[in-house]
């Protein structure tokens, strides 16, 4: 297992990529990483137009600010996700607020439950994407298809053993939606909105 210090290579690079003003670089990155940007953005939002500016303004930080991301802290992928989980989250507060204020009702704790919401959302659409294939493809069969573990066991061809372990892991990582951090926040990274 890595060092917590010794961060993966290609982020080391493309921290470093990022921060010579390499534009490849940053075309690399935002093939790599706009998928999960737009889709938490959305996710927390519930608004393509709204995701869309998100996405421009997270990899227009990432370009402007390269340095501002720190390997030593954790990969970069979660580095973008707690940036657009807290853009996206500032952009809703901003939103909503704004709409309060316009219609006269609501509260502010109604505000924040729909944030604490969209924030739970976004971080278990972040975690079953970055789960391990086999998780997610045991947890696939058992929520949307509805299969129990020996069926999940059958179609993906492991012991029914396998087939719980990977159930009850997948299930496990997806319990911590809940945790105050951001979407993939690693420990002690911050990022909390």
């Amino acid at each position: 297992m890595a060092k917590r210090d010794a961060p993966p290579r290609w982020d080391r690079k493309m921290q470093q990529r990022l921060a010579r003003g390499e534009a490849a670089a940053l075309g690399e990155l935002y093939d790599r990483f706009a998928s999960l940007v737009h889709g938490l953005a959305h996710r927390v939002l519930g608004d393509e137009r709204a995701a869309d500016g998100i996405t421009r303004d997270v990899f227009t930080h990432v370009w402007e600010h390269p340095d501002a991301y720190d390997p030593r802290q954790g990969p970069l992928r979660s580095w973008v996700a707690t940036l657009t989980h807290r853009l996206a989250v500032q952009r809703l507060r901003a939103t909503e607020t704004a709409a309060l204020a316009q219609a006269g009702r609501g509260s502010t704790e109604e505000l924040e439950r729909k944030v604490r919401h969209a924030s739970v959302a976004a971080r278990a659409d972040y975690i079953v994407q970055s789960m391990p294939a086999p998780l997610r493809a045991a947890l696939e069969l058992a929520y949307f298809q509805r299969r129990d573990y020996r069926q999940t066991a059958a179609d993906l061809g492991v012991t029914e053993d396998e087939a719980r372990r990977r159930l009850r892991l997948g299930l496990q990582l997806l319990s911590t939606a809940h945790d105050t951090g951001a979407p993939g926040t690693p420990p002690g990274y911050g990022g909390a909105a």
